[in-house]
């Protein structure tokens, strides 16, 4: 059977499937940068004068819509690692499956 390729697919320099674009990276990006807006808020918020508890409460609270705007850049780029890695895990998943078949 002769094989086509995907368009949605990105190709490597050599010309075969290029490798997905590693995860953790971004991951620990945007982990570490939702943490540090939320303790950066938490503190302004104790700082003008909240109490412990609800410095806290409306320093998370705040610190959502704050993240969303400020960390777009890194969470697209987490988002297109997760796409990249999902088709290369269902192209090896159909390879592998037409191997086993005797395709």
């Amino acid at each position: 059977m002769a094989e086509r390729a995907d368009a949605t697919v990105p190709g490597a320099p050599t010309g075969g499937p290029a490798s997905p674009p590693r995860v953790a990276p971004w991951l620990a990006v945007y982990t570490v940068g939702r943490l540090g807006i939320a303790a950066a808020l938490v503190v302004l918020l104790w700082t003008l004068g909240l109490d412990l508890w609800s410095g806290a409460l409306f320093g998370l609270l705040l610190s959502m819509p704050v993240s969303y705007l400020l960390l777009r850049p890194s969470r697209e780029r987490l988002t297109e690692a997760l796409a990249a890695r999902s088709v290369a895990r269902r192209q090896a998943k159909e390879q592998r499956e037409a191997r086993l078949a005797g395709d």
